[in-house]
Parts: structure tokens; sequence; C-alpha cells
């Protein structure tokens, strides 16, 4: 069975207001085995919130409308869905009665608008909320059911756990959705496609989705099927081969991010880790302690923006410096190095580059040296990254990150 949601209200197409609902909505129904199929975000206009609704009601089995049930003119939920039904809306005196009462308790008298949360659509069940005004419908329409849910989510998450969510248990068979997502580094998501989509597109069950970020690709893997236990062997039976084709470039198969995945490695070795970053000036320290527990592994790290600093709390030599420049090969090694002594870590990580957005010492914008020093010695891996200054930051701390990674999966520390 499949679900459309739709949330209602002008705010929620500016950039201050984020539309959460559908995601407590979304995992909800996930979890009864209903698929959301499509969200919309529609402002506070009749005819078009009615022919949205008219078009989720073609094609899924349950639609779901979160705010614009309050008292206010720009509050049309309710005449929008009584227009795409072609139903009437009956006013209900003891919806005022009980929100009269609700005021009194407050110490408060009622505003005469509120007596518009009062009008039903004809036919709906109403939804008692017991967290604010606005109570909620139930309309089943041939064979499509209509929930109209309160927009705040205290509100919102109440009224569906409670009053809707026992409904669609009796409604909806017994199926299970379950996701498995595979994240990748080091490589391009077009080298990834090419390689995976041989086996994906075998299968329309389960559902193969490529995200593409900084220096990370993420693989979903949902499959839907009667029974939990069907939909593992599912993504067993696609994830197999896959996993044999990208082999150690999949760093994670639980969804977790490479510097978690970076934890766990040093933890089961019991080493440590320290970082001297230049251009990323302290993102690659920030990303390896914001895992919980990182304080057991890392040790601390060195912002050395200038070459003074390079010298001063590295021991990167003066001539290394004006012979090689502070983007280079010789110096990404010799911070590595100088962190690594400083501090006695394990391991240590150590990144410069130029991130622009203006070149210097003749550097191109977007090189970048990462360091990786330990006992056996020291490696340099040079990259060229395009974009803009952030992006080349995220994509030289997950470089960083993945070497450490790699390291750690071939040396028994």
């Amino acid at each position: 069975m499949d679900a459309e949601i739709i949330a209602v209200g002008s705010e929620l197409l500016t950039p201050q207001r984020l539309d959460t609902n559908s995601l407590f909505l979304t995992d909800q129904l996930n979890g009864l085995g209903v698929e959301v199929i499509t969200k919309y975000v529609v402002g506070d206009e009749r005819e078009l919130l009615a022919d949205t609704v008219r078009r989720a009601m073609s094609r899924s089995r349950f639609v779901i409308l979160s705010g614009g049930l309050g008292p206010t003119e720009d509050d049309v939920t309710r005449d929008a869905v009584a227009l795409a039904l072609d139903r009437k809306l009956i006013f209900h005196p003891e919806i005022t009665d009980q929100l009269e009462q609700r005021f009194r308790k407050a110490g408060r008298v009622m505003a005469e608008v509120n007596r518009r949360q009062a009008f039903v659509i004809e036919g709906a069940e109403i939804l008692a909320n017991d967290r604010g005004t606005a109570p909620g419908q139930w309309i089943d329409d041939s064979d499509v059911s209509l929930m109209l849910l309160p927009g705040p989510p205290h509100e919102l998450k109440a009224m569906f756990t409670r009053q809707c969510l026992p409904r669609l248990e009796r409604v909806v068979p017994r199926q299970a959705i379950r996701t498995l997502v595979l994240r990748v580094a080091g490589m391009a998501e077009s080298d990834l496609d090419q390689t995976i989509s041989p086996v994906y597109k075998k299968y329309t069950n389960p559902v193969t989705t490529i995200l593409a970020g900084e220096g990370d690709i993420q693989i979903h893997l949902r499959a839907r099927c009667t029974t939990e236990a069907d939909a593992n062997a599912l993504l067993s039976e696609v994830a197999g081969p896959i996993d044999l084709l990208l082999g150690d470039r999949i760093y994670s198969r639980n969804g977790e991010p490479l510097e978690a995945i970076v934890g766990e490695l040093l933890k089961k070795h019991h080493a440590t880790l320290s970082v001297a970053e230049s251009m990323t000036a302290g993102w690659l320290a920030q990303r390896i302690t914001s895992v919980p527990g990182s304080s057991n592994y890392f040790l601390g790290g060195f912002i050395t923006y200038s070459k003074k600093m390079k010298s001063e709390l590295l021991g990167v030599s003066d001539e290394i410096l004006e012979q090689h420049g502070a983007v280079s090969k010789e110096t990404a090694e010799a911070m590595a190095i100088g962190a690594r002594r400083r501090t006695g870590s394990t391991f240590s990580l150590a990144i410069t580059g130029e991130a622009g957005p203006d070149p210097s010492e003749n550097v191109p914008v977007g090189t970048v040296y990462v360091g990786l020093a330990d006992a056996s010695g020291t490696m340099v891996i040079h990259r060229q990254f395009f974009g803009d200054r952030t992006r080349i930051r995220v994509f030289a701390t997950q470089m960083a990150l993945d070497m450490l990674r790699k390291k750690c999966g071939m040396v028994g520390v």
C-alpha cells in the first residue's frame, strides 16, 4: 500500500520553516509496511490544495495532510478537502463547547474565529486533539483514506499515534520495509553506477537509490516484503554481488559515517590518533570528535595555518618550507611526522592544500596533500579537487579519514 503526505502552510515555502512532520509520518508508515511515494508542500491556497488532494487520491491508498486546521482565514485545509471530495462542511456545536471549556480552564475567553474549527467535512470521523484546539479528521472515500492532522508536531504526533495508527493497523496487511545503506569512498558516482548497475537493474524490488555527496556515495537498497525475514534475505541477495564488486571501497554497511567507522577501527586496535591541519583548519578534528567516545582514541591536534606555526609547533624545517612550499608532499609528510612525535600517537594525519578562492604560491586551487604517519613510516597522497572552498575542504577530510581506514585494515597495531 502507498501513501502520500501533504504539508500545508505558506510558511513552509520560506527559508525560515522546515517540514519535519513528514519525517515522523514516513517513519511510522514504513513501520507498517506502507510506502510513502510522494510528499508535497502546498501554500495556503484552497484551489491548489484541492487539486493536490485529488491527484494524491488518484494514486494512493492513504493521503495525510498536516497543518491548515487552525481558526484563521489562511487555514484552508478543511475547505480544500471538502472541495476535492465535493462534500459539505457541517458545523458541530459540541466541538465549540469543548473549545470554550478549554479556554475557560486556561482563564481566557474564546475568540469568535475559533468557531471555524468546529466545521467537519461531511462523513468524517472527528479525531480529538487533547494537546491543542484543532481537531483532526479521518475520511474514507471509496478505497482511499484521508487523515487531516494539526501542524504543531507535538499535536500531530500524539493524534497520529493514538488515533490514526490503530485504524491503520486494522486495514494494512502485514508487510515489512527494510533498508540497507552501503557507503562508499574514493569513487566517482558515474564509475560506481557503471560498476554495480548490472546487479541492481535486475530487480524492481528492492529499489536502488544512489546518493552522491562530497567524497561520499550512499547506496540505498529498499526491500518491501511480507515479512522482515524475506526483506532481509532479498537485501542480502542484491548486496552480496555489489559487495564483491566494490570491495574495500565500501566503508560502511550500516549507514554510519566514515569518522565513526575509523573510530571503531582505532578502538579495535587500541590505537590513538593525532592530526595536523593547515587548509582544513580544524575540520578534520571536528569530524573525528563528533563521534561519542572519541576521547578514547583521539589525543588532539594542531592547526598550523602559517609557515611559522608549521615550523614552531610541528618542527617542519625551514628548508622544506622554502624549497617545496607550504603546500607540498614534503610538507604534508613533515607535518604528519611532527604531530605524531609531539603527541606520541599511534597514527597521525596531516592536511595541507589550497582551498581558494585565489591560488597562492603558484599552487592551483583544489590542490590537496594528505600525510599519514605511523611506526612503519609515512605516506602522502596528492589529489586535485574541484569546487568551492567548502567542497574542497570536505573532500580533503574525507580523503584523510579513508586513508586511515584502509591503513587500519592492513596493519596489526
